[in-house]
């Protein structure tokens, strides 16, 4: 196994724990349900990115689950949060986006879906905590304006389409600054709790 993530951990780290940049997002931990479906859809082509793209090319499913069970068993240390100056009245917007949502927009809280520590629910929704704001922030971008896709019901494009810019701003570094919980583990599937149907649980 150590050979074959050689390629995952150049850029990901040798525990899939990213790098401090954002660039290079944690993969550490994340359900393994949800690693593989990432490495599919780059393999697929319905996710971008040329590097990875190339990497996953001609991996067989039986191959990249293996390796999304391994990053999923990794639990190497987070970094520390992120302390760059922002203003107030964007922290409050953003948390309140993460722990409540805004039905005026029809946007529901993250935590409904993305745990109450935000560390992700079984068995393919990623955690948010320990993630670059621009990492985010991009992520929520490229699904906003349709460069990324999930399986249907996409729920993510749903959600992305919502927020503005500032908005997105607003989760993306209120999300950096959180501290990772002590237990990091994904919750347990809790389709009661989620807002909208999504393809990624299923």
């Amino acid at each position: 196994m150590e050979a074959r993530v050689q390629g995952c951990v150049t850029c990901h780290g040798q525990s899939g724990q990213g790098t401090n940049d954002g660039y290079f997002p944690r993969i550490a931990g994340k359900p393994a349900a949800y690693l593989f479906n990432q490495l599919v859809a780059f393999r697929d082509g319905t996710r971008r990115y040329p590097p990875m793209n190339y990497l996953v090319a001609y991996l067989p499913d039986v191959y990249l689950r293996e390796i999304a069970e391994h990053f999923s068993r990794q639990q190497p240390a987070y970094a520390p949060q992120e302390r760059s100056h922002v203003d107030q009245a964007t922290l409050a917007r953003g948390q309140t986006l993460v722990q409540a949502g805004d039905a005026s927009i029809g946007v529901p809280a993250c935590v409904g879906c993305h745990g109450a520590a935000l560390t992700g629910m079984n068995p393919g929704i990623p955690g948010l905590v320990g993630l670059r704001s621009s990492y985010v922030a991009a992520q929520l971008t490229r699904w906003r304006v349709g460069e990324r896709h999930a399986a249907e019901p996409d729920c993510m494009k749903r959600i992305a389409t919502r927020l503005n810019d500032a908005d997105i701003w607003a989760v993306s570094v209120w999300l950096s600054r959180q501290q990772a919980p002590r237990d990091a583990s994904p919750e347990s599937p809790n389709l009661v709790r989620m807002p909208f149907a999504c393809g990624s649980q299923r």
